[in-house]
Order: structure tokens, then sequence, then C-alpha cells
């Protein structure tokens, strides 16, 4: 394995803390970013380490964070967009405000990190994307649909990537970690909504009991998901959608069934709408 630099959003805590650690490990050089750059001490002292400041939502900051780390590494091999939160609630239940703020993030933050980075990658004809989804941009949940929906837009986003990409000798995946035992369901990274609305008691109110009961609780290891990265960055055939956990496998082999058995169930409706 050659050296790689690394750029990765959202490295202070969590996944992204445990991916810049293996990269570390592994003799890579990397950039590690976070809101709020004294978050990010544990990786000061090394000397193949550059940390930044980044709010991704700032295109200014992003502009500058990314000509920070190409001045002192020369290049970027690797960008991790792993920066952003979630947001628990129903439909209804959540704001116009609190769609804003996670797509703000999520979506919006994710495109401004790539659209800077991709330049240099694009002269040098190589590089690597790995944007970070989950088992919800697979499949939705009740009280996770504006979450989902964010990281729906991450698959879309990165599946068009792949093929814009490939030409040029960069790849792009998508990876749909299930529940790893980070701090994703604290207060740190989990927004609940302000309201709560008693009819959707049995729905949204069961999936705000369980993500109350299952954190620290989560089967998934992360430190077990970053050597994952580490692998795929070094194959020869990268896939472009990497499910991690068994739980992802399972909601990706439920939701393939039921489409299939329903797109059979109204097939013929389905055809009867072309021009004869």
């Amino acid at each position: 394995m050659t050296q790689k630099t690394w750029f990765i959003t959202g490295a202070s805590r969590g996944i992204g803390a445990e991916i810049a650690k293996a990269v570390l490990t592994a003799g890579n050089q990397l950039i590690a970013t976070a809101r709020n750059k004294t978050d990010l001490d544990q990786f000061e002292s090394n000397p193949n380490v550059l940390t930044l400041n980044l709010d991704v939502t700032d295109e200014a900051q992003v502009q500058a964070a990314v000509a920070a780390a190409l001045e002192r590494f020369g290049q970027i091999d690797v960008l991790v967009n792993n920066a952003g939160f979630g947001v628990l609630g129903g439909i209804e239940e959540t704001s116009a405000q609190e769609v804003e703020w996670v797509y703000r993030t999520n979506v919006f933050g994710l495109l401004n990190v790539t659209r800077v980075v991709l330049p240099s990658m694009r002269q040098r004809r190589s590089g690597y994307i790995i944007n970070l989804s989950s088992i919800g941009g697979y499949r939705s949940y009740p009280g996770w649909g504006i979450y989902c929906s964010t990281k729906f837009a991450v698959e879309g986003i990165t599946e068009a990537l792949h093929d814009e990409l490939a030409p040029l000798g960069i790849h792009a995946t998508v990876v749909e970690p299930g529940y790893f035992r980070t701090n994703f369901l604290d207060s740190s990274s989990l927004q609940r909504t302000a309201m709560q609305i008693p009819d959707y008691a049995e729905t949204v109110g069961k999936t705000r009991k369980i993500a109350s009961e299952r954190n620290y609780q989560q089967q998934g290891d992360p430190t077990k998901l970053a050597q994952a990265l580490l692998e795929i960055v070094n194959a020869d055939t990268p896939p472009l959608r990497l499910p991690l956990g068994t739980d992802t496998l399972e909601a990706i082999a439920q939701k393939n069934a039921y489409v299939e058995q329903e797109t059979a169930k109204w097939r013929t409706l389905s055809e009867s709408t072309n021009y004869r």
C-alpha cells in the first residue's frame, strides 16, 4: 500500500475520529477537520497531520481549508465526507428550520467540500471520494424520514459522481453503516424535534424509545468500519456502494424483496402507461 493523503470532515469524534486514527496507523498523511479545531488535539502532535477549522456549510472556509491542505501536502488522494448529524422526529413534527439545518450540513456541506476538492483530483486524474451515508440512505423509517432523506440525497449524488468521475480516474463510493457504537444517538450528534405530536406515539414515539435504549449498545464496531475503508481504498475494483453491518445487509434484503414483490403485483398497470 502506498502512502496516501486523506482529507476527513467531522474528524473530532465518532466514526470520523476512528477513520482518522486508522489512516495514521497505516502510515498515511491526514488533514483532520472539525468545526472547532481544539477538538482535534489528539492528532496535533503527529507530523503527518494538519488540523483545520472547517464548517462545511461555509464555502469560503471550505476553500481556505482545501487550499491549506494542498499547500501542506501537495495533493488530496482520499476525501471522506463524514461531517453530519441526525434529526429524530416525524415528518409533520419537523419544522422548516430543523429541516434546513440538517440539509445544510449533510447535503449542501458535502457538496461544498466535494466541489472544491475535485479540481485537483481531475488535474492529476486520480483520487477517491468516500461519502458517508447510512442504513437510512437505502431504507427510511418512522421518525428518521428527514434524516434519511438527506442520506438518500447522498446516495443519488454518489451514484452520479461514480459515473461522471470514472473516466477521469477518480472513484466514488457511498458507505452505508448500520448502527455503530459511537455518540451518534447523543445530543451532540442527534437533534430531536421540538414538536412531538401524540398521534405519532405508536410510530415515531417507538423510534424515540428505541434510539434511547440503543445508545452505546449498537452492535457495530467503528474501528472495524475504519479498517474496511482502508481496504476499499486499496482495492483494485472498489465498490460503488458499501453496506457495513449485518443490520444494513438485512435492511437492504428486506427492501429489495418488498420492491420486487410490489413491482410484480402492479406490473400490468405500470406497463399500461406506454404509448402503444
